[in-house]
């Protein structure tokens, strides 16, 4: 059975997802064709349902799971691992308001949090979004073109060696808002595979999981192929940070952080 499967090319995806597409483990009776992509451009493809399998920003989830199931394994769900609102001159988000920032795209949970979070915190603020892929967000920010963005994936550990600083901490915020660990992004897969199909790819989807945590030094080569301008040291950081019980299994208690973020009304 031949099956589309999308994840991103960030550390955290292309680690889960090595045994898998590298025959490491026995998928069969699947053939898996790969496209690896940016995440709002998954998003925007779960969205016209072209992927089987997909990796998902969880807001994305939220707008398509009418069409798509939720697997238990392959998500991004953890603590002290949220979006990050940056500057480098800025002070207070006050000084913000009626500006434009940087965040990487509309439909990711990124941008679903800091709605959230202007609504809950200000009052009278107002910003006009600007859309962009999570890489070109520190350079807008360098180049003087922006004075903020949302950042998100591995620039969390590289922003500071650029200069730049946290204004907010959106995941910090979260846990401390509902106590519950920060859904970002999950695999989902079509309802029209049936019910059967489904919970074996969960399966094996989880057994990758295991496979790649078990063998990351033989999966790095792999790994770099698609984090070429970053160092081993970051693709580490990212791996431990983003890859952990969650991924394993999400668990009930990342089943409510999702649906909690689902009943946001925004």
């Amino acid at each position: 059975m031949r099956l589309s499967l999308g994840f991103s090319p960030c550390p955290n995806d292309t680690l889960i997802f090595y045994g898998l597409t590298q025959n490491k483990i026995n998928r069969a009776p699947f053939v898996f064709e790969e496209f690896i992509e940016d995440v709002q451009t998954l998003n925007e493809r779960a969205l016209r349902r072209e992927l089987h399998i997909t990796k998902v920003s969880v807001a994305t989830y939220l707008k398509v799971k009418g069409e798509y199931e939720l697997l238990s394994s392959g998500g991004a769900i953890g603590r002290g691992c949220g979006p990050l609102l940056v500057t480098e001159r800025i002070d207070s988000l006050k000084e913000l308001n009626g500006a434009e920032i940087a965040i990487p795209g509309r439909l990711t949970t990124a941008y679903l949090l800091f709605l959230f979070y202007i609504r809950r915190t200000m009052k009278d603020f107002s910003f006009q979004p600007r859309f962009m892929t999570f890489d070109k967000i520190i350079p807008s920010i360098k180049k003087g073109n922006l004075r903020a963005g949302i950042i998100i994936h591995e620039s969390r550990f590289t922003y500071e060696f650029q200069g730049l600083k946290a204004l907010v901490d959106l995941g910090e915020w979260w846990e401390a808002e509902t106590g519950l660990p920060v859904p970002l992004g999950c695999i989902i897969a079509r309802k029209d595979l049936g019910e059967g199909v489904i919970k074996k790819i969960d399966s094996l989807i989880r057994e990758s999981v295991i496979y790649g945590l078990s063998h990351l030094e033989e999966a790095l080569p792999y790994i770099k192929r698609y984090s070429q301008e970053l160092s081993e040291d970051v693709i580490i950081k990212h791996i431990r940070l983003y890859v952990n019980e969650f991924t394993v299994d999400m668990s009930q208690e990342g089943r409510k952080a999702i649906e909690t973020l689902g009943g946001i009304e925004i």
